[in-house]
């Protein structure tokens, strides 16, 4: 059995290499979350930019499309030939009409 502790016994020590270890501990954690939180704004922003990204390359190929559109009816040859199947005719020219071919 340890022997009593008379009345007047002198204060607690304080353990400063345990103060220390946990300080440093308390500031390791700190500087973590701070490197989490930035990391995990990089890694929304770089999704964002990603998305963004995929909606330019789309338009883009939307936009080659129609460029290629305005081209093919811009031609002189694609107007005639759209005149003629909503069943136009030149200036002097004369229009027949075959009937009867098509339906049984």
């Amino acid at each position: 059995m340890p022997p009593a502790r008379p009345a007047t016994a002198a204060p607690l020590r304080i353990r400063w290499d345990r103060v220390g270890r946990v300080a440093l501990l308390v500031v390791l954690v700190i500087v973590a979350a701070l490197y989490v939180q930035q990391a995990l704004a990089y890694f929304s922003a770089r999704a964002q930019a990603d998305r963004q990204h995929a909606i330019v390359v789309r338009l883009e190929r939307e936009n080659a499309g129609l460029i290629r559109q305005q081209r093919a009816l811009n031609d002189p040859a694609t107007i005639v030939l759209d005149a003629r199947r909503l069943g136009m005719v030149r200036p002097g020219e004369r229009p027949y009409v075959i009937s009867g071919l098509g339906g049984r």
